[in-house]
């Protein structure tokens, strides 16, 4: 008769084992809009088996020695990248939490009491041990091991640790994001710096130009041959271009106490010296990698987040299905410690039990509905990410291209305008002509000069934006902590 509860128990874990399927939908990638080309550039394609531009230190195709130690900072020291990080690490914990759920639990009791009662009082025996005995005390010690498990049958804790794993590779995914725009947005920065650097000494220069122009129409006038209006006029351009060096200088700062917080230093404690605008733009590479939607961080998170989110279809799914829980404890007890571990103290038990819902007025079925409703939402946002992925590389291409037709035509412009300036200083100090055409001049020139400063530093600020909408230096691999 005891062998029957035994060959019951051996079935029902057998039957555990062997008939743990996982209920809810298996997990397929969704669909994405793609289109077969890429409008802005000619011969681009996303299924181009080409992989030419660098993945890992991107930065150091500008060939800026300083960037590429201010980029190094950041990969350590800004506190988005840490905080990333910190919840990359709290997602892989959440995924090891879920796998012990597919494991027993075991448990260690010890005890060790003490009763009695009044000279009146009359003993009992409760399970076949003396709890107490009138006019005396009795010593009780016990000692046992126990398990419970609850088998995963219907693949409720499969499905949820298919979720973490998923979380956790979007988190993982959020973090390249994270480090990718601090990187990102460090080079525009230093870009911009230096861009203003370069602003600034042609605004010194211009001061200087102003200012000898000043002295030429100051000395003209005391001549007696031009009027004050052209002092005026001169003084004008001086105090405007020593105006705008001054406005420099505060766009100079503002950009040198960002760098210092995104390499994770106070403002105050960071200063970054003038140095020559190495104006090196990167080549365009002569196809898009054929795993642009696995190389983007803000992709691969949000395809991620779908999986998750079908996972948890099948949890809810599961709670349809009765839940199984098998028990089982061993252990001794005696009224002497001495004799605690004798055979014949010892003690046993094992069973199992299973439950089933059989109402819960739709519960049930309104959190597999949440669930799906869940799963479309992260389908769509993973769509919308590619969408605007494809158009961001779409716009960076566009200004890639335009960009590049400009420079040329800045430097034309910016080289007749300081032509044009030369010749007509050279008039007026003749008198061929008068002042208002020596303004004229220099406004152009130090106009064009300018634009072609700003030009260079787009261009620069563009194939930033290009390589990261490109992913960057993110590699889509699978954690090897956290497979999927």
């Amino acid at each position: 008769m005891m062998q029957a509860p035994l060959r019951l128990s051996v079935i029902l874990l057998a039957s555990a084992a062997l008939a743990g399927c996982a209920v809810g939908p298996n997990y397929a990638r969704p669909s994405a809009p793609l289109s077969p080309t890429f409008k802005e550039a000619a011969g681009w394609s996303p299924a181009a088996p080409a992989d030419t531009l660098d993945r890992g230190d991107w930065w150091t195709l500008f060939g800026d020695p300083v960037l590429n130690g201010l980029e190094e900072k950041v990969q350590v020291s800004n506190q988005n990248i840490i905080a990333a990080e910190a919840a990359y690490r709290n997602a892989r914990a959440v995924v090891s939490e879920q796998r012990a759920s597919l494991f027993p639990t075991v448990t260690l009791n010890g005890s060790g009491t003490t009763s009695g009662g009044g000279a009146g009082s009359r003993g009992s025996v409760i399970n076949g041990n003396t709890v107490s005995s009138g006019g005396g005390q009795t010593t009780q010690y016990r000692a046992s091991l126990g398990g419970t498990w609850e088998p995963d049958v219907w693949g409720r804790i499969r499905r949820t640790i298919e979720g973490a794993k998923s979380n956790a590779q979007a988190s993982a995914a959020d973090l390249a994001a994270a480090r990718l725009s601090a990187q990102g947005e460090l080079a525009t920065d230093y870009f911009g710096l230096r861009e203003v650097d370069a602003e600034m000494a042609l605004d010194r220069a211009t001061v200087e130009a102003f200012q000898r122009s000043l002295t030429i129409a100051q000395n003209r006038y005391n001549a007696g041959v031009t009027v004050k209006s052209d002092v005026f006029q001169a003084q004008t351009q001086l105090a405007n271009a020593q105006a705008d060096l001054a406005g420099l200088s505060q766009q100079r700062a503002n950009f040198e106490h960002a760098i210092a917080v995104l390499t994770g230093e106070a403002p105050g404690n960071f200063s970054l010296a003038p140095a020559p605008w190495v104006g090196t733009v990167p080549a365009i590479p002569p196809a898009v990698p054929s795993t642009l939607l696995q190389r983007r961080p803000d992709i691969a998170g949000a395809e991620r987040r779908v999986q998750a989110a079908n996972a948890q279809i099948g949890v809810q799914t599961a709670a349809y299905f009765p839940s199984l829980a098998l028990t089982g404890s061993y252990g001794f007890a005696a009224n002497e410690l001495g004799s605690l571990f004798k055979s014949s103290n010892s003690l046993w038990s094992y069973g199992a039990s299973i439950a089933e819902t059989i109402f819960d007025a739709g519960a049930r079925h309104a959190r597999v509905n949440q669930a799906r409703a869940a799963h479309d939402q992260a389908v769509a946002r993973y769509r919308e990410t590619v969408l605007e992925a494809l158009q961001d590389v779409e716009d960076q291409l566009a200004a890639t291209r335009v960009l590049a037709q400009q420079a040329d035509l800045r430097r034309q412009a910016s080289v007749a305008a300081d032509a044009a300036e030369t010749i007509v200083a050279n008039q007026y100090k003749s008198g061929q002509v008068s002042y208002a055409d020596v303004v004229t001049a220099q406004a152009a020139a130090y106009s064009a000069r300018r634009a072609l400063a700003q030009s260079a530093a787009q261009r620069q600020t563009t194939a930033i934006a290009l390589i990261q909408s490109l992913g960057g230096g993110w590699k889509a691999e699978a954690d090897p902590k956290v497979s999927r």
